[in-house]
């Protein structure tokens, strides 16, 4: 059965209401004599409505409504104050303070079952609608996980599009997505804002699927008229990535156009400078490099993990955003773990 909480110093009065209460089916009456006995118990129950007395002593009926109220998971229950007729500003009082409705002294069997019935109506209702809510807005979660499961399937046929292109890549794409969440991570991004751009970072060469293959599998390094047809991979990437109201594809497409630009202007597509590369842009750059640094690749060995590192260092300010490199640094540990843990083809 629901509960009614009844305050009230005077046992006749408290006897009368919890007589009034048994008429209410499917309610039942727990009475207090003393208000703060009352206050314990309504912070750790659930009720669907209090009646409390306005004279009682060391916390009056107003004092009562305000410490309750007080609590945010006590602010919608219905609190029903019981006046004398001449406590007009005493009302007042009690409106400002969190109070539901009135009674009147004496009180008046009828009146008190009507007006208590349409309460418990109305919090009823709230129920309902408060329910309906959270269905919603599970349903909106259930939804947007499920969005968020296929955008997550489409990357990774995206990347692996790119490995069949490129089969040296698939470890490569593994532990740059990871070390650009670990810097997002440490440069404090925001959860989402880290969980997208693990999966964003993913599709950063997925540009290269437009690049010939005398050029992408080239087997030393390229002429410059070569080269110059491999860096449109950022500017195909982006082609593919952009235009979608998905946010981790929008994410993507500044991946894919951004990780070539270098800190000092000096990179690709555009030459953009600083603050003008997205952020994301500059995230991956790091993660990228440093990972192709210390993979061997057909055209050279891998670099040792001190060579690497001197290199960032050193290119701080210059290709690469020194925000970035720092936190790159913050957790060596986490690095390494991600060096050796995760090395190979392309894994979901």
């Amino acid at each position: 059965m629901k509960t009614i909480v009844l305050i009230d110093d005077d046992l006749i009065n408290l006897t009368l209401l919890q007589y009034l209460v048994k008429q209410i089916e499917g309610y039942l009456a727990i009475a207090f004599v003393k208000p703060e006995d009352a206050l314990k118990w309504c912070l750790k129950n659930d009720y669907e409505l209090v009646i409390v007395d306005y004279m009682m002593p060391k916390i009056n009926g107003i004092e009562f409504i305000i410490k309750l109220r007080g609590y945010p998971k006590k602010k919608e229950i219905p609190m029903l104050m019981v006046t004398a007729n001449d406590h007009l500003n005493v009302r007042y009082q009690a409106l400002e303070a969190g109070a539901t409705d009135f009674l009147n002294k004496p009180i008046d069997k009828t009146e008190f079952i009507i007006r208590v019935q349409n309460m418990l109506l109305l919090q009823s209702h709230q129920h309902k609608l408060a329910d309906k809510a959270q269905w919603l807005n599970n349903e909106v979660i259930k939804a947007t996980k499920e969005i968020r499961e296929r955008e997550t399937e489409i990357v990774y046929r995206l990347s692996k599009a790119a490995e069949y292109r490129d089969p040296e890549t698939g470890g490569h794409i593994k532990r740059m997505s990871l070390y650009s969440h670990h810097i997002a991570e440490q440069i404090g991004l925001s959860l989402a804002e880290q969980e997208l751009i693990l999966q964003a970072a993913r599709m950063h060469d997925i540009g290269k699927v437009g690049i010939p293959d005398a050029i992408l599998l080239k087997p030393a390094r390229l002429n410059a008229s070569e080269f110059a047809l491999m860096k449109e991979h950022t500017t195909i990437g982006y082609k593919i990535l952009s235009g979608s109201s998905s946010q981790l594809m929008q994410m993507g497409a500044e991946v894919a156009l951004g990780h070539h630009e270098k800190y000092d202007g000096s990179g690709y597509p555009y030459g953009l400078k600083a603050e003008k590369i997205s952020i994301y842009g500059r995230i991956v750059a790091v993660a990228d490099v440093f990972d192709a640094l210390v993979s061997s690749r057909p055209y050279k060995k891998a670099w040792s993990l001190e060579a690497a590192v001197e290199f960032l260092k050193e290119n701080v300010n210059k290709h690469f955003d020194p925000l970035c490199v720092e936190a790159f640094f913050k957790d060596w540990n986490k690095v390494l773990e991600i060096l050796s843990n995760f090395d190979g083809k392309l894994d979901k």
